[in-house]
């Protein structure tokens, strides 16, 4: 029997699953991510246990998608170590001749759950991950979003808060989402991890504020059916009606929305949310 495989390739782990027609799993593994060679090593020999039809890849970036380009498959300007400029897709059609989908690690985690999660009921979603960094992907009118290149949502420039002084984690941008909002930016601030905070800790305020920030200029942008929020971070579950709160304080009935509590939620799929995608990715490709 034939099956088809996922790879959610992640900065910190890849996650390998196989699934039968039906999308049930049949097998799912977690690796750490090391170096591309010993970590590909480890992948390849998950995969050839098993007849391959298709495969769906969601990678951490950023990547290049531009079919065109001579960089196609791509991690490119990533800071993980001896992972920047490394050609993933390439690897593995060389390994496997079969139909290969290509896309980031949280564009697949939204059509996961657009497809069989929270975002079921819609065909345009958003779902953001905030953790150790925060990422976002879309699916607008039942297709991932991506162009020359893919959304990277998490490096939209915020206002800050206005008693916010942190310097941002971010290398790259002084006053980014990902710099103010991440798991990181929580600690430089408190000396303390996310979840040894207590909900009633003034920093949640802050975090809020940024999240909710970030979430309206998605809204006023894409106008998606609805934003899925998932990630370390978000297992505060305190945090989400913050969030709502905070967006309709900054949206200022500015646009009608749906009601917050259905607008913006939780993901439905868990740490599966990216293995659905990429293997619903990997059926259409074999289709």
């Amino acid at each position: 029997m034939a099956y088809y495989g996922s790879i959610e390739a992640g900065g910190t782990k890849f996650v390998c699953a196989v699934a039968d027609e039906e999308l049930k799993i049949i097998e799912r593994i977690s690796l750490p991510t090391t170096l591309p060679e010993a970590t590909l090593a480890q992948v390849f020999t998950f995969f050839d246990a098993y007849e391959l039809k298709a495969l769906g890849v969601g990678s951490f970036g950023p990547i290049d998608v531009n079919r065109k380009s001579s960089t196609y498959g791509y991690i490119t300007s990533t800071p993980k170590p001896g992972w920047k400029n490394v050609n993933l897709l390439g690897a593995l059609k060389e390994r496997y001749d079969i139909p290969i989908a290509w896309t980031t690690d949280v564009n697949a985690a939204a059509y996961g759950e657009m497809h069989l999660g929270a975002g079921k009921d819609t065909q345009s979603c958003i779902y953001l991950t905030v953790g150790t960094g925060v990422g976002g992907g879309a699916v607008v009118n039942g297709t991932v979003l991506q162009g020359f290149s893919h959304p990277e949502m998490g490096h939209i420039s915020v206002q800050r808060h206005p008693e916010d002084t942190l310097e941002s984690t971010c290398p790259y941008h002084d006053h980014c989402l990902e710099g103010l909002a991440a798991g990181p930016a929580l600690e430089k601030r408190t000396g303390l991890k996310g979840q040894l905070l207590e909900p009633d800790h003034d920093v949640w305020a802050v975090e809020a504020f940024y999240l909710a920030q970030a979430l309206m200029n998605y809204t006023l942008v894409l106008s998606p059916g609805k934003i899925i929020l998932g990630g370390g971070v978000m297992k505060q579950t305190h945090l989400l009606p913050k969030i709502r709160e905070s967006l309709e304080q900054q949206l200022g009935n500015y646009v009608a929305l749906p009601a917050l509590e259905e607008y913006i939620v939780g993901c439905d799929l868990g740490d599966n949310s990216g293995t659905f995608g990429c293997l619903l990715l990997a059926q259409e490709q074999y289709a």
